[in-house]
């Protein structure tokens, strides 16, 4: 049997297998007919094939973040460092590798300096933030912030997501670790910190993404996920707590703005029986969820969301999403038994 056969036929068997038959309105996996998942006005059709490749030539362990460059491609983050950044066109064929140093490749940015592309790559078994060009040379590296007193040595610093303003200042979320967000200036210069590990209102449990939202050109500010506390935070971007958006029963991983909404890969549902339980949550320009792909429908009652669960199981851990200018979605996934990702083309 050929690769290629075995995943589809894999991928049917877990899609055929409900999370629980509560819920009416789950899918049943047809192989004879296209899965349409979402709800409203965004609505997927899943392809389980796109970006297969050869785990003998290409390896991966975790697919953890994907990004899309100024040339269309799409470039995908994992800790195999036989192949750390595995490069694809939109169709899913394989253009490129580098990459043979990030055991702990976690973190991907796409940064844009005067019409050149770079990244930003937050390896936590390495406690760094390594920039470089788009096809992987060094421009420097930022090690844990000592100089705050907030951490007593480098094992403690675990960055998980970094995010880029206009003016090439960056902010890392340390999610693995002591949960502080750092502030740095172009050349990583430090510039500030704030957050930390706790319950209150300006503290994080699993500080896992970070992003630069600019939707209000006015009142720019910070999202930061708390996933372990199912919690999107606000923040000024010098560091003062804004405001708090509840996603229940959602473990969101970093949050990503395309047109003026919001996407997140959903690790798993909070109180689901099985662990493998993500799917993807969608807020519109005014961060209402509008879509769950994979789970419930969004409903709110009195201005509160219902707590989400995963219906059909499709996804396994999903850790980041990639939107291109089509709004097909492409879908990283985290101990998947070393998956490809996959991609959603919105119907």
């Amino acid at each position: 049997m050929s690769r290629r056969k075995f995943l589809k036929q894999s991928s049917c068997a877990s899609l055929g297998i409900l999370l629980s038959p509560m819920y009416s309105d789950a899918f049943a996996f047809n192989k004879s007919k296209d899965v349409i998942i979402g709800h409203n006005s965004h609505k997927y059709k899943v392809d389980m094939n796109w970006g297969n490749l050869d785990p003998l030539k290409t390896p991966v362990k975790d697919c953890h973040e994907m990004v899309q460059d100024s040339k269309g491609r799409i470039l995908m983050l994992t800790n195999h460092t036989k192949n750390n950044i595995i490069i694809y066109d939109k169709s899913g064929k394989l253009l490129e590798t580098w990459g043979t140093q990030f055991p702990g490749g976690h973190g991907l940015t796409l940064v844009k300096e005067n019409g050149e592309d770079f990244l930003l790559i937050c390896d936590y078994e390495r406690h760094q933030i390594i920039k470089t060009t788009i096809d992987g040379k060094v421009i420097f590296e930022v090690d844990y912030p000592s100089e705050t007193g907030k951490y007593a040595s480098k094992d403690a610093f675990k960055p998980t997501e970094t995010t880029v303003l206009e003016n090439g200042d960056f902010y890392v979320a340390d999610g693995y670790g002591n949960q502080y967000i750092t502030h740095y200036n172009h050349k990583g210069e430090l510039l500030n910190i704030f957050g930390g590990r706790g319950t209150n209102e300006d503290q994080f449990l699993n500080a896992h993404g970070i992003c630069y939202d600019n939707r209000d050109k006015n009142n720019p500010c910070l999202l930061i996920s708390a996933r372990e506390m199912n919690v999107l935070k606000r923040f000024s971007l010098d560091g003062k707590y804004l405001s708090s958006i509840d996603v229940p029963g959602a473990l969101i991983c970093r949050p990503v703005i395309h047109n003026n909404h919001i996407y997140f890969a959903v690790l798993k549902s909070r109180k689901s029986p099985n662990s493998d339980s993500g799917f993807l949550l969608i807020m519109d320009e005014n961060n209402n969820v509008v879509s769950c792909p994979g789970a419930t429908a969004p409903m709110y009652n009195n201005s509160n969301l219902d707590e989400l669960y995963q219906t059909i199981r499709l996804f396994q851990y999903p850790h980041d999403v990639c939107i291109d200018e089509d709004e097909s979605v492409y879908v990283a996934q985290w101990n998947s038994g070393q998956t490809y990702p996959l991609k959603l083309t919105r119907v």
